[in-house]
């Protein structure tokens, strides 16, 4: 992709890290001096397509393409007018149609097609369907009405968990606050040693906070937060039987076909190409190619489909087909 930079005063990213470029309608960017320097009476023509533009309609680029801007900008500006929900039309396959509309409207525009008959369908469509679209602009879609209820779900729950914190907090500071009165008072009129009162308020505010602890309710996964077992019992899972193994017995109707190892034994692969070092590399061999082949020319030979199959005798006296056979010939 194209280095990011200003088209006019040719000013890139590399050369300035803090350049910022502005889109507008157009699609065509501009740094953010250039936008001052010719849009100094608050209006003016694109240097590089020469549209009216206005300043005020400058914003700052996201997408390193500014043909993604210019897609976006057309895209939000043709939504406001063809608003309609999937609910407005009698069947799911009128709606996909009004969809497809939508999207060679915003083709059109983006890519400069037809953008007479483009804009001349938008205000026929405007005039035409003028209520619904005032109707619709005030209309949530279902989607976007299970959204707001997830939004205030989540305001309440966050507002009484702020109240649960903040009436934790409060019994917090009250209860520091009696225990600092309580020690203050066993020190003025308790005969015992300085050092062992307070030891023993230690002590006491310690065996209460542990008991605070435990009287958390549970994790959501339903452990108990202080429980006095460190063991945590597993559920017991149903042991399934062991999967074993068995061969795969094939009806092959026919003579059977030699194994892989008799094929280099036998001279099957005397006319058969030897393999290259790339097909090697992938883990194939000639020997798999013939082995198969030799598979579909066994399989169903002794196969008569209107006729009783032949007797044990009769098997004996068809052919063998040998390693010089040219069914295997190149």
């Amino acid at each position: 992709m194209e280095e990011q930079g200003c088209p006019r005063c040719k000013t890139t990213k590399y050369r300035n890290p803090s350049l910022k470029l502005l889109v507008n309608v157009c699609g065509h960017s501009l740094c953010e001096s250039c936008v001052e320097l010719l849009f100094v009476k608050g209006s003016g023509l694109c240097p590089e397509c020469g549209t009216s533009l206005r300043r005020s309609t400058f914003r700052l680029q996201i997408f390193e393409d500014a043909s993604v801007e210019k897609e976006i900008d057309i895209r939000k500006r043709v939504l406001r007018d063809f608003n309609k929900k999937e609910e407005d039309f009698p069947s799911l396959q009128e709606y996909n149609d009004y969809l497809e509309m939508i999207e060679t409207i915003v083709f059109n525009l983006t890519n400069r097609q037809d953008v007479e008959a483009t804009k001349k369908m938008i205000d026929q469509y405007k005039k035409e369907n003028k209520d619904q679209i005032k109707k619709n602009l005030s209309k949530l879609s279902k989607d976007e009405e299970f959204l707001e209820t997830l939004i205030e779900q989540e305001q309440q729950e966050t507002t009484i968990r702020k109240m649960i914190l903040l009436e934790e907090e409060k019994k917090e500071k009250a209860a520091k606050r009696k225990n600092k009165e309580a020690l203050i008072d066993a020190l003025m009129y308790q005969d015992r040693p300085a050092l062992d009162i307070i030891s023993s308020h230690k002590e006491l505010t310690q065996h209460e906070e542990l008991e605070a602890k435990r009287a958390t309710t549970a994790f959501s996964t339903g452990i108990k937060i202080g429980h006095r077992s460190d063991i945590v019992p597993l559920n017991k899972q149903e042991t399934a039987q062991l999967y074993r193994y068995c061969p795969l017995v094939i009806e092959w109707c026919g003579p059977e076909p030699p194994t892989v190892d008799e094929l280099y034994t036998d001279g099957y692969l005397r006319n058969i190409r030897t393999t290259s070092d790339a097909e090697r590399a992938g883990g194939f061999r000639e020997a798999l190619a013939c082995h198969r082949a030799l598979q579909d020319a066994f399989s169903g030979l002794y196969s008569f489909p209107n006729v009783s199959a032949p007797s044990p005798a009769k098997r004996k006296s068809f052919p063998q087909t040998t390693a010089h056979s040219p069914m295997i010939t190149s």
